[in-house]
């Protein structure tokens, strides 16, 4: 990832360059991530006996 590519990134997320100061590229990069998963429909979702029996 590019440095330009890096900071559409964080444009998109609503990330200024000061909050940058307080955040790691992990974390930005994940918040990307999870921004791209919020439009997925999932056939089942866990409930809490699931999560007890993991």
């Amino acid at each position: 990832m590019t440095t330009p590519l890096f900071l559409l990134r964080c444009v998109e997320l609503g990330v200024s360059i000061c909050d940058l100061d307080l955040l790691s590229i992990g974390l930005v990069l994940d918040m990307w991530t999870e921004k791209a998963n919020d439009g997925v429909k999932y056939k089942r979702v866990a409930t809490q006996e699931d999560f007890d029996k993991f």
